[in-house]
């Protein structure tokens, strides 16, 4: 395979990952954290502020675990070697 090629893989199956990592965090939060602790203590009409924190809070964590990731990644597999820049060629000094 070219790099192009590898780099569209790379891009597509990172974005899947973060989309489904996205999903579980967001569904451990919100049913974990607030059916299991916050549901007994607080009024029915808590839901939409608790979805609310649950999504952004469940962004937030996967965009740190897809960084720790990349990382990672990154330092195993030479990245120029395998992939083809999106945004151009990286300025040599």
């Amino acid at each position: 395979m070219s790099k192009k090629t590898n780099t569209l893989w790379f891009v597509l199956g990172a974005t899947v990952f973060n989309i489904i990592t996205t999903m579980i965090i967001f569904i451990l939060l919100f049913f974990v954290v607030y059916a299991q602790f916050l549901m007994p203590n607080l009024p029915d009409d808590a839901v939409s502020p608790a979805l609310f924190i649950s999504f952004f809070g469940a962004i937030v964590l996967s965009f740190i675990l897809y960084r720790y990731i990349l990382k990672y990644i990154m330092k195993k597999v030479d990245m120029e070697k395998h992939f083809d820049p999106i945004f151009g060629h990286r300025r040599r000094r």
